[in-house]
């Protein structure tokens, strides 16, 4: 996994690097703008919505939410990734925290309408993604919805026919969401699946 540094340095060339494997659909990146537009849409169906992105990167679908009247906060990890979403987004609410601790404290004070993870949860362990998803329970809404896209899984046996398929590209060091395991915590839970490897998780308050 990388630490804050390591997403520093790769700050600059995410995006590229997120293209290239979205338009090859291989993993992990797979329907990656597909993804990303279907969340975009289901939060512009709300006027004038009140957005928690949670690891927003360089701010690509959060930029977008921005100029179209969205209130942004957001937390992520690398100060670099900051810095570049910032610049994108000058009036938006950004905070550098570790978000496997928790969300930072500013955020702790507001509700949310949408809580938006793209490819960021996955950083957490299993247990780690049960504990945060109740604390971003707290902070919906009512009738607010969490959207987490990201390398997702109906099933377990989906999963580790996806690592064997990809072989050396697997990335050992991400927890990847299976939906099935997470409906045990939380039975409302819908999952849209996009590619082989992807999908957007849905849980409403």
């Amino acid at each position: 996994m990388l630490d804050q540094q390591g997403f520093d340095i790769w700050a600059d060339g995410y995006d590229e690097s997120v293209g290239v494997s979205d338009e090859d659909n291989t993993y992990p990146f797979a329907g990656y703008k597909e993804i990303l537009g279907s969340i975009y849409r289901t939060i512009m169906e709300k006027p004038n919505p009140i957005v928690l992105d949670i690891g927003f990167g360089t701010g690509v679908l959060t930029a977008k939410l921005y100029e179209n009247g969205c209130e942004i906060f957001g937390q992520d990890f690398s100060s670099r990734m900051i810095e570049l979403a910032s610049a994108k987004m000058p009036d938006a609410h950004l905070y550098q925290g570790d978000f496997s601790q928790g969300l930072a404290e500013p955020l702790k004070r507001r509700s949310y309408d949408f809580i938006v993870a793209t490819y960021s949860i996955h950083h957490l362990r299993d247990d780690q993604k049960i504990v945060f998803l109740r604390e971003l329970l707290e902070h919906l809404k009512d009738g607010g919805k969490i959207l987490i896209g990201d390398v997702t899984f109906g099933t377990r046996e989906e999963l580790n026919q996806c690592k064997e398929e990809s072989k050396d590209e697997w990335d050992d060091d991400e927890f990847y969401c299976v939906a099935d395991e997470l409906k045990a915590e939380f039975p409302n839970l819908f999952f849209w699946k996009m590619t082989f490897c992807s999908g957007v998780l849905i849980l409403s308050r």
